[in-house]
């Protein structure tokens, strides 16, 4: 009855190290940055107040943000002069 012992503790051992798959990507875009894209390089007055985007995040220079990620959630960076330098969901 030994012998087994060890194989079990290794069968258990083993399991416990096996691998659990990757959470599966959010789509691409499902906040409406793709159809948006050509405002880049625009004032940020220029967007528009309501979208597909469940919400909106404005990024000002230095400013410090969260890393969650909310597919849903427009991610609006600025510069200086508060002109868009990237729309991303996020």
């Amino acid at each position: 009855m030994r012998p087994i012992l060890p194989l079990i503790v290794l069968t258990t051992l083993l399991q416990a190290c096996t691998l659990t798959p990757p959470a599966p990507m959010p789509p691409i875009g499902s906040c409406g940055a793709a159809g948006l894209q050509g405002l880049v390089g625009s004032p940020v007055a220029l967007l528009p107040a309501d979208g597909p985007w469940g919400a909106l995040r404005v990024i000002r220079p230095g400013q410090m943000v969260t890393m969650d990620y909310s597919e849903s959630r427009l991610n609006v960076t600025l510069d200086a002069a508060d002109i868009i330098l990237t729309l991303a969901c996020g």
